[in-house]
């Protein structure tokens, strides 16, 4: 893109006056649409050293009630966000619906500086493009506009600026040793910029070179191509996102009327002497975790009353307290609505060597929010393969994913909701809404089955619990558990 790039020939001084004026007058706006529509924007500003992205920046703002926008400076990741995927930073940066946030340098910025001082191999730089482009084109797919901005100076331009900021002493400071390398490196990082281009340009994020010679040809470039942006997502707001075919590995998996629950029992002296030995298991494969860094996480769904948090209670009595967390997933507040879907939970995805337990996940988009009409049709359709590209990221990172289903026949539940409704010290577990969701015991099935067939992934299978005997279902969850934990410490 760089190296075949024309840039347009600069207009007047007259008319660059002109086109700025109504350009901050449309932004101006336009953002009481965006914020009417909800519409997020999240404007990325890349490109060379000394280019201008922050004083562009600080010109864009300015049309903009600051109530509606954030700006983040994304410089290199702490020791913290080292320790969770790629990603995890740059998704904790998205807006909420309805407003802006601005990036000075993002995703292409790290990436670039580790492929220039040889941090990523070939095979490393061509997953870390796919990672980008799928979270890229899932963001535009849940309604985001994203608009990436490459600020570009030539060689003798970036010396020139570079000199005079240095040569102040209140401005020489602006100037970074990662740019100082960049302009003795300029051809060979020019190259490397050029290739990334033209790895991520996509029809639906793509790149916009920016002439950044002059700073209000900068800043008008950057104004009018924003405002057509958003012109177009408003438009564009209510048209469908056509589906993807999955491309990731599946595990079969048969229907839940296929698991036989009869005989999945276990006596309670067995139950004890297992629980012990298994549990004395886990504590030594969490210590053995912790010093290889490797991250754990396990989710559980199921079945109302099926005995998920019993489940979870026997692993963690086994686990060093400071190195797991359990979170439990109910309806989005407010602030997690008005975001991506998945944003979250990658919120709470554990640093490496840590155990993160969801109980209730990323799930509840193909199930709960598709049954009760809480996203549209073509939202639970596209989030199959979301939720695949999802776990294939935390995969990738090295995540080891264990993902049970609580499985319990209908009779079952109508007895153990019967006797909450019927024991004061656990009626608080009961709810008007968990018996209007078994009158669609046999919608939520036909969805459960469809969920299984579809994201049951063989780096990130299902694991069926036959809950009926409560007891049984914890032995195996922790049986599969060490045997998953086993194989990646092996």
């Amino acid at each position: 893109m760089l190296k075949n790039w024309n840039p347009a020939e600069i207009p007047s001084s007259e008319e660059v006056k002109n086109r700025l004026k109504k350009s901050r007058i449309r932004l101006y706006e336009l953002q009481m649409k965006i914020k009417e529509h909800k519409l997020p924007v999240l404007v990325l500003f890349e490109g060379w050293g000394a280019a201008g992205k922050g004083s562009t920046i600080g010109k864009i703002i300015k049309n903009i009630d600051p109530r509606f926008f954030k700006v983040a400076t994304m410089s290199a990741p702490t020791e913290e966000e080292l320790r969770k995927p790629f990603l995890y930073r740059y998704m904790k940066q998205i807006p909420e619906a309805g407003k802006f946030t601005f990036l000075d340098s993002g995703w292409m910025d790290e990436t670039i500086k580790d492929v220039l001082h040889n941090d990523l191999s070939e095979e490393a730089y061509d997953k870390r493009i796919d990672s980008i482009k799928r979270f890229e084109r899932q963001l535009t797919d849940n309604g985001y506009l994203v608009v990436k901005f490459f600020m570009h100076i030539d060689h003798e331009e970036q010396s020139d600026r570079m000199e005079k900021l240095l040569s102040d002493k209140d401005t020489k400071w602006r100037v970074s040793k990662s740019d100082k390398w960049q302009n003795e490196h300029y051809k060979k990082c020019s190259k490397v910029f050029d290739a990334y281009l033209r790895d991520t340009n996509l029809p639906t994020a793509p790149w916009y070179l920016i002439d950044a010679k002059d700073s209000k040809w900068a800043e008008l470039q950057v104004l009018e191509t924003l405002v057509s942006g958003i012109e177009v997502a408003l438009q564009n707001s209510a048209h469908s996102v056509p589906l993807l075919q999955n491309i990731f590995p599946l595990a079969k998996m048969p229907k839940l009327r296929d698991f036989d629950l009869e005989g999945k029992s276990i006596s309670d002296e067995d139950y004890k002497k297992e629980l012990d030995e298994l549990q004395a298991q886990l504590k030594d494969l969490h210590n053995r975790l912790y010093r290889k860094r490797i991250p754990v996480i396990i989710t559980y769904e199921g079945w109302d009353a099926a005995g998920k948090g019993g489940n979870i209670k026997r692993i963690t009595e086994a686990l060093d307290p400071r190195g797991f967390e359990v979170h439990p997933i109910a309806s989005p507040e407010p602030h997690e609505k008005a975001r991506h879907y998945l944003w979250r939970f990658w919120t709470r995805l554990p640093k490496d060597g840590h155990i993160a337990i969801f109980d209730r996940t990323w799930y509840g988009r193909v199930m709960v929010e598709r049954l009760e009409g809480f996203c549209s049709e073509n939202d639970w359709k596209r989030a199959y393969n979301e939720i695949n590209e999802f776990e294939k990221e935390l995969s990738d990172w090295g995540a080891v994913i264990i993902k049970f289903w609580v499985q319990i026949d209908k009779d079952t539940q109508l007895q153990r909701f019967t006797d909450r409704q019927n024991n004061p010290e656990k009626r608080w577990k009961i709810t008007d809404e968990d018996w209007r969701n078994r009158e669609k015991w046999d919608l939520y099935e036909e969805a459960v089955d469809e969920m299984l067939q579809k994201t049951s992934t063989t780096y990130a299978p299902w694991h069926i619990l036959e809950s009926v005997d409560k007891k049984y279902a914890r032995i195996k969850a922790l049986k599969i558990i060490i045997e998953e934990l086993e194989k990646a410490l092996n």
